[in-house]
């Protein structure tokens, strides 16, 4: 079998994250192993200079090569992994070194695909990579992202987004994810699915799967607020219509409406929807619940509806995500 080469770039800097940056060539270097050496992953950590990196963890990384030493090569594939700092306040801001952006920048342009990892996201939209494109990044500075970045379209809640040639992932951990994804671009659906099982994941999570669970994603400051929420993770298989809650809350409607989109930055029914969602999930990886008895149990009325419901929250359906990500025998 013919080897076909492919260049992989990871983009080295002081404080990057460790996993960012050692996740993906284990992905590639089992997909080598998995197809006979087929692949032709080359895999290599490129910075500034040949100086050992400091990660955020700590840990000291070895460059590979250098940026000016890749003015001349053709890259497969820019991965760009991110750094953040946290303030007196405990409050995350994601690095972008202008220098880093500048390489990134250049790099891209001789690049057949563009990825990031994590908060990387906010490097390639210094770069001018994300404009005019729907991206993703980790949940806890979707937001920021946003807000710098008016023309990138800000999704934060699945694992990864494809853009034709520009892929962005999700936090730390989904790094996997999108490396698997890129694998099954290149080699298709089985290689990356035997890489998953010899990574110990179930299977390769779909780009819709979400990236964290709907009880946690979102922070209320109010006592009040809190008090919905748990009231509504409660008591899932019931109505929950936004009178009945606007009266527990002693507020009308609109207000309630007002409230829920200051404080969660969402709709009553939408958060109602998505912790419907959350709980089904949980029934289908850990029980063997026929689709009827989820759907009543977590108030979705019936099966059509909890259908319609993972189409538009996880771009599955119930039974693809059982059969991808159950955790008890059948």
């Amino acid at each position: 079998m013919r080897t076909v080469s492919r260049l992989i770039v990871i983009v080295l800097f002081e404080g990057v994250d460790l996993l960012d940056v050692t996740g993906p060539p284990e992905v590639f270097s089992l997909a080598r192993r998995e197809t006979d050496e087929a692949a032709g992953y080359d895999v290599v950590l490129a910075a500034e200079t040949m100086d050992p990196v400091t990660t955020g963890a700590g840990v000291r990384v070895l460059p590979d090569t250098t940026f000016g030493a890749l003015r001349t090569r053709a890259v497969d594939t820019l991965i760009v992994p991110g750094a953040v700092e946290v303030d007196d306040r405990g409050r995350v801001h994601p690095l972008t070194d202008p220098g880093v952006v500048e390489r990134v920048r250049q790099l891209a342009a001789r690049t057949r695909r563009v990825t990031s990892v994590c908060v990387g996201a906010h490097v390639l939209a210094a770069a001018g990579l994300l404009d005019g494109k729907r991206a993703t990044t980790h949940w806890s500075t979707a937001r920021q992202l946003a807000e710098d970045h008016p023309a990138v379209e800000v999704d934060a809640d699945p694992i990864f987004i494809r853009e034709g040639d520009v892929w962005t992932g999700a936090g730390i951990s989904a790094c996997l994810d999108l490396s698997l994804a890129l694998v099954a671009d290149d080699l298709g659906e089985d290689v990356a699915l035997r890489v998953a099982r010899q990574l110990v994941m179930y299977l390769k999570r779909p780009s819709g799967q979400s990236q964290f669970s709907v009880p946690l994603e979102q922070v209320s400051t109010t006592r009040r607020v809190e008090e919905l929420r748990h009231h509504i993770m409660r008591h899932l298989a019931e109505p929950l219509t936004v009178a009945d809650l606007a009266a527990r809350a002693h507020v009308s409607d609109r207000q309630l409406t007002r409230i829920f989109k200051t404080e969660l930055g969402t709709t009553p029914h939408a958060y109602i929807e998505s912790a419907r969602v959350e709980a089904a999930r949980h029934q289908l990886e850990s029980t063997d619940a026929t689709l009827e008895r989820v759907a009543s149990a977590c108030g979705f009325g019936s099966v059509d509806t909890l259908v319609r419901a993972f189409r538009r929250r996880l771009d599955t359906t119930p039974t693809e995500y059982r059969r991808r990500f159950r955790t008890t025998p059948a």
